[in-house]
């Protein structure tokens, strides 16, 4: 008699299957892609550039008052639109019961100077503390010299 020999090691497959994966990193891909406008406060407008933007980390918060307008005029508070002249009540409103009473003012670059002065003044008639002009860094030329800070601003 001779030793029975077990064939069971030729069956087992060492490929790696990797479809389930590519199918979960697909509806991931999916879920953000679909998710990511949605975290986007306010209206979405093309702010002004600027070389050296002040740091304002205050208006990413999820309490942050924010005011935009676009580049038609449209006033929006959060993302409602409003009228100016009901923007001072809403305002108000909304900073009666707050110790940090600061806006954040999101203007079209193409907006009219006249009317995001008209929305300034609206908030600073709420009775508005510290105003923040939200603006986005300018992309400069990759072999451009850099632009010097104006001392003072």
């Amino acid at each position: 008699m001779g030793i029975a020999k077990r064939d069971e090691g030729s069956k087992v497959s060492s490929d790696i299957n990797v479809t389930p994966m590519v199918d979960v990193m697909l509806v991931l891909l999916i879920i953000f892609m679909v998710v990511t406008p949605m975290l986007q406060k306010g209206v979405s407008v093309d702010m002004a550039k600027v070389n050296n933007p002040l740091p304002m980390e205050d208006a990413d918060k999820e309490d942050a008052l924010l005011v935009s307008i676009t580049r038609d005029g449209m006033v929006y508070f959060g993302s409602d639109q409003i009228s100016v002249d009901g923007l001072t009540g809403k305002v108000k409103d909304r900073l009666a019961n707050r110790v940090d009473k600061r806006v954040y003012v999101k203007a079209d670059m193409r907006a009219r100077f006249g009317s995001v002065v008209q929305v300034v003044d609206a908030v600073r008639a709420a009775g508005v503390d510290d105003l923040g002009l939200l603006t986005d860094q300018r992309k400069t030329a990759p072999n451009a010299p850099p632009v010097p800070a104006t001392p003072g601003l």
